[in-house]
Order: structure tokens, then sequence, then C-alpha cells
């Protein structure tokens, strides 16, 4: 067994509260499954009450240092790693002018492995311990990324784009060898190590009918696989949804039309719903996921939390680089705290913010993430049982932070400062099921 002293953060795993202890211990060890089988949490606490019974025990000791859960980014473009950054006017024009040239790259699979490499170590700077990915139409991205990654020990989840209509032909794929590439690509690494697949159909306007409907049959076939795609981001793209779809109730009905919504089935942004799709979600065991920085930077909206949690919808929080604007958990936090605090006016009726508590920030990017991806206990939380994903946070990382946080009177401060101040220099160490980043 190893074991670590430092202060330590957790969430309860019914309600999502917050537990902290000062001076924390985390014991890990060995999971069922033999050597191969990610190391699991053990036990957590008070450092002097559970140090006692483990007589003997060596210490690993990170003093003024927080021990928390690593972090799960639920929607994130691997092939977008060289588009983050880049103007545009919107959705649709940043698609066109950056994101499909870029992608088209990724047919050279020598250029997705060095993408690929990159895209991984940034998690690792970043304290992502868990993803959600896009690769490109090009069955090789997948194959790039997830050979990459396997060693490495990140649990990781990633798909090939499905599009085989309205984008340009670098990137486009043939609607029947798209289906038989994805059916391969879930025997050839879904379940192998810490990977999984995601069935990916980019969004329903870049997908025919046969496209989608032979993606919700693969996705009947394989149950344990998750779905990953977009809905109702853009308003320009929801209008094109509704010339394309004129007989479907919205734009998420498309999707539930051809059995996309299910049980581990994430869908990105759902900002321009109303409560009927809300409803769907839930009812579906769907999630969304929010991702702030883009939104933003596309001037696409604010994803209405309090309308989210009272529908009892399952979300998490997302970087979605390369619109996205930052890796950093930190930065999409803060965004989702700014998202929420912004008052505006949407479905017929004025919004007025709410304050979003660091906390429950927190929770939504590590165990209310995994919760979304039906990963509950398994990643994004330090309880027993759960694979021993955390990163190690310096609260003095720099100067101002070190000033701030030296201030902090209770938890709530001390994780919005982190929030506030925090970036990837915060991260002292990422560790995977047990093992060290350095």
């Amino acid at each position: 067994m190893k074991a670590y002293r430092a202060a330590l953060l957790s969430f309860d795993p019914e309600s999502g509260a917050p537990c902290y202890w000062s001076d924390g211990l985390l014991v890990t060890g060995p999971g069922e499954g033999g050597p191969a089988a990610p190391r699991v949490v053990r036990a957590l606490g008070p450092f002097h009450e559970l140090v006692r019974c483990y007589p003997g025990l060596s210490v690993e000791q990170w003093p003024d240092h927080l021990i928390a859960p690593g972090f799960i980014d639920l929607h994130v473009h691997y092939p977008q790693l060289d588009v983050i950054g880049s103007p545009a006017d919107g959705l649709l024009p940043w698609l066109e002018r950056h994101t499909f040239p870029q992608e088209a790259r990724f047919a050279d699979p020598v250029h997705a492995a060095e993408v690929a490499g990159f895209f991984l170590d940034e998690l690792d700077r970043h304290g992502v311990t868990t993803a959600l990915t896009f690769c490109t139409s090009h069955p090789q991205s997948v194959d790039a990324l997830l050979g990459t990654a396997q060693p490495r020990g990140l649990r990781l989840i990633a798909g090939k784009c499905l599009q085989d209509r309205h984008c340009p032909a670098g990137v486009r794929d043939a609607t029947e060898q798209s289906l038989l590439d994805t059916e391969a690509l879930i025997g050839r690494w879904h379940g192998v190590g810490r990977l999984g697949y995601a069935i990916t159909p980019r969004f329903a306007p870049s997908c025919s009918d046969a496209q989608l409907r032979g993606a919700g049959e693969i996705a009947a076939r394989h149950p344990g696989v998750w779905i990953q795609s977009h809905v109702a981001e853009n308003l320009d793209e929801l209008a094109w949804v509704r010339a394309l779809y004129p007989a479907d109730r919205s734009y998420l009905s498309v999707y539930a039309r051809f059995g996309l919504l299910r049980e581990r089935a994430v869908y990105a942004h759902c900002l321009h719903v109303d409560e009927a799709d809300r409803a769907l979600l839930r009812e579906s065991g769907s999630a969304a996921a929010v991702c702030p920085t883009s939104n933003f930077f596309l001037g696409s909206g604010c994803f209405d939390f309090e309308r989210a949690d009272r529908a009892g919808l399952r979300y998490g929080l997302a970087s979605d680089v390369g619109g996205g604007t930052s890796f950093s958990p930190f930065r999409t936090m803060l965004a989702a705290y700014e998202a929420g605090r912004a008052s505006f006016t949407g479905g017929g009726s004025a919004k007025v913010g709410v304050s979003l508590a660091p906390s429950r920030l927190w929770w939504r990017h590590t165990a209310g993430a995994a919760r979304a991806l039906g990963l509950d206990g398994v990643v994004g939380n330090l309880v027993p049982g759960a694979e021993a994903d955390f990163v190690l946070l310096d609260p003095r990382a720099t100067p101002l932070l070190a000033r701030r946080t030296a201030q902090a009177s209770d938890l709530e401060e001390l994780l919005f400062a982190l929030i506030v101040l925090g970036d990837e220099r915060a991260v002292a160490r990422t560790v995977k099921a047990g093992s060290l980043v350095d």
C-alpha cells in the first residue's frame, strides 16, 4: 500500500457535499484484477486517527498541499489543439475557417500521433485524469490517441467523428464505411485497460439520417460504450437544424428519434434548450457537458444552471478545447461561475444570475462529471474502492495565490481562491491510478 499525508478533499458519494481534513491521510492499494489493475483508494480520513489503523505504514508527507480528486474533462477535442485562439465570428465560421482544415491533417498518422502526445501531456500538466474526447473522422486519429494513452494510465474515452455531409472532402466520411470503422474501433479499443469508446456524431447537421440511424443501431448493440455529440450550442446552428429537421420538435429530439439518448450519452453545450428537452435528457439518463470558456469565446450564450438543477439534469464541466480557451480546470470553473452570475434574457423571460458555490463547481468537474459519465464511484472522487486518481495542489504556487490562500477562513474561500487565481502552476503532481506523473 501507499499512503499520502496532506490536506484532503473528497465528496460525500450521495449528496456531493465536500468532505475536508486539514491534516488528512489517503491510503491506496492494489485493486481487484491483479497487478495490471488500477490502484484504488483503500481509506481516507484525519491523519492522527487513521494512521493508527496501519502500523508500520510508510507515509509520503506533503505539508502545505491539498490532495483532491483528479479532474474530469467531460468534452474536449484533441484534434483542435492547434485551433486554440483562432478568431472567428461564431461557431459555424470558426469550423469552416479553422477547425476543418486542421482536422484534415489527421489523415496522416504521424501527425495524429505527434498531436496526441502533446495533448496528453497537457491533460497531465493540468491535473486532468479522465477525459471524454473527440477524434477526427479518420480512424487513424483514434488509433493514435488511444495507442498513445494506453501506457500512460489515464482513463480516456474517445471516438471517431461521424460526419458524412455538410463538411469539406478532407474530413467528410462515407456513410457505410464510417459505421464499419466505428464498430471495428469499438472492438479494438473499448475496455482495453482504462480506455473506452464513444460513438461520436459531430452534430446532427453533419450526419445523414442513414449515419445517425446506423450510430443508434451500434449503440443498441454496445450498451457499455459512450455516445457524445453537440446540441443547441449556437442560434445559427439551431436555425440550421430546424431547416434540416422541420418535423422534429427540437434539436435534441433528432438524437432521440435515432436512439442516441441513453445512459452514457453526453451532449455538449445544451444552451438553447427548453423544459421538455431537459426532461428528455433526465428521463433518458443522458447528460450535458457545460463548456463555459468556449461559450464565451464563440458568443454562444450561457448555460442555465438554475433550470438544469431544478430539472434534475446530470451535467459536468468541460474545457471544449479548441473552442475553449484553456485546458485548465481552474479557468473552466471560473468561467462557469461567471456564466452563472450573468443575467440574460432568453426563452421569453429575463434570467437573474446565481452564485455557484466553489465546492459545487469543484464537484461538477470531478465527482459530478463522473456521475454524468456513468462512472460514479469509479473515478472523480476519493472514496474507498474508487480508482486512485488525484491531484496534489500547491496553494502557494504563485505569490498572489499564496497571499490569498493564507487568509482563507474556510474551505469555500480556499477553493474559490484556487479557482480564481490558480492555473497549472498550482498542480504539483498528477496521480493516475496510483502512479505519479512528474
